[in-house]
């Protein structure tokens, strides 16, 4: 009976010595992603956040967020919160390695979860790299969760009728910029 106790103990000691952050439950593939993931260049990143003149007051929610780029740049550069949304398990694996190798997981988390169905509501400034069509369809999703004044930022694509305040070129690509309500 001592002896059970013993190795009791030890096991419970070594689940509570493994940071809460590596006890979550592994990514799982909810869905089908909705486009296929190519990266964002660096320099297209750094030219969205500058557009989106993110600081340090602010909570950066990337939404299909790959490797976890644009809320690790938002964190290291400006000192940003971040929260990257992903639907592919493979891509959260990814962004997790990198937000270790990048020293600001006190500042950055990724969540493996619909894009559509996540709450959003702490957000200031949210990206985008997704299609015109995903784009539109996030419109309702944007204006009903988001405060007046976040701004969301899309490379490469628009959102059909609805006219940017501004966009920019990029080593030609364009980048937009809206602020909540989007009309």
């Amino acid at each position: 009976m001592r002896l059970r106790s013993i190795v009791l103990s030890i096991a419970i000691s070594a689940v509570l010595a493994v940071p809460s952050s590596a006890r979550q439950a592994a990514p799982v593939q909810l869905r089908s992603p909705d486009v296929i993931f190519v990266p964002t260049p660096q320099e297209v990143v750094d030219a969205m956040l500058r557009l989106a003149d993110v600081s340090a007051d602010d909570v950066v929610f990337d939404l299909g967020s790959g490797d976890g780029r644009v809320p690790i740049t938002a964190a290291r550069t400006y000192g940003a919160r971040g929260v990257g949304i992903d639907i592919d398990p493979e891509r959260i694996k990814e962004a997790n390695e990198n937000l270790r190798t990048a020293g600001v997981e006190d500042k950055v988390r990724f969540l493996n979860e619909d894009l559509f169905t996540s709450d959003i509501s702490e957000a200031t400034v949210v990206t985008l790299y997704l299609l015109p069509s995903l784009n539109l369809k996030l419109v309702s999703k944007l204006n009903a969760e988001l405060m007046p004044g976040t701004r969301i930022v899309s490379h490469a694509f628009d959102m059909g009728e609805i006219r940017p305040e501004q966009t920019q070129n990029v080593n030609g690509r364009t980048i937009y910029l809206w602020t909540v309500p989007i009309q």
